[in-house]
């Protein structure tokens, strides 16, 4: 797995196999001019992830917001430094934003990826089931996915006509030490597949099309 366009406007530009072994995988949305990213990794590497930004000529300075999917340190742990460094609107789910906020160790699973994460002040907590986010040209559909983490969201974008549907941790794990319930999952990952989603961006496994392959992917787990 390597940096790469995912899609018009849409780039992977972190991961496990491009940032370090612990990240999520991490994407970049140009949305006409600012910068939106889903996830920030553990926060090991993150100049690599700006290194990453340059490579495809997005400006650093126009990082505009991140979109926190869920409360899990390979998703959260790079958030403290992007907000102190480029001034970034964080952005997750009510129920999620006290472990982010507060650095929760034990529920983040900070000791699991053996890191030491910051607490971070998320700016917009989202409280619908469904909220259009308006980020320069872009519109960011965010879904309340409950089941990964109590306040899970998935998000999606119409482009081109294109659906993409950074869905993240659609693999689970489904582990109720760190606030998962795998019934919630279910119902929520049919929700998913409602959306009928032509590229998936997911958490871990990278980029999965066409529809029909995302279909398959999402139903292997329900």
């Amino acid at each position: 797995m390597l940096e790469k366009r995912v899609f018009r406007d849409v780039y992977l530009v972190g991961g496990p196999e491009i940032t370090d072994p612990g990240d999520c995988c991490i994407y970049a949305v140009y949305a006409h001019p600012y910068i939106v990213l889903i996830d920030s990794g553990l926060g090991r590497n993150t100049e690599d992830i700006i290194e990453n930004l340059k490579k495809f000529n997005l400006n650093p300075s126009k990082l505009r917001a991140v979109i926190a999917t869920h409360y899990h340190a390979d998703h959260i742990g790079g958030l403290f430094r992007l907000k102190k460094e480029f001034n970034v609107e964080i952005i997750a789910h009510e129920l999620d934003s006290r472990e982010i906020e507060e650095a929760d160790e034990k529920r983040t699973a900070a000791t699991y990826y053996h890191v030491k994460i910051r607490p971070c002040k998320v700016d917009k907590k989202i409280k619908a089931s469904q909220e259009a986010i308006k980020i320069g040209k872009k519109t960011f559909n965010v879904i309340h996915i409950p089941g990964h983490t109590p306040g899970s969201i998935a998000v999606y974008l119409d482009v081109q006509g294109k659906r993409i549907l950074f869905g993240q941790d659609i693999h689970g794990p489904y582990l109720p030490e760190l606030g998962s319930n795998p019934q919630q999952a279910k119902e929520s990952l049919r929700k998913l597949i409602e959306l009928k989603p032509d590229i998936l961006c997911e958490g871990h496994f990278g980029v999965i099309e066409p529809r029909e392959e995302v279909i398959k992917y999402i139903n292997h787990y329900i």
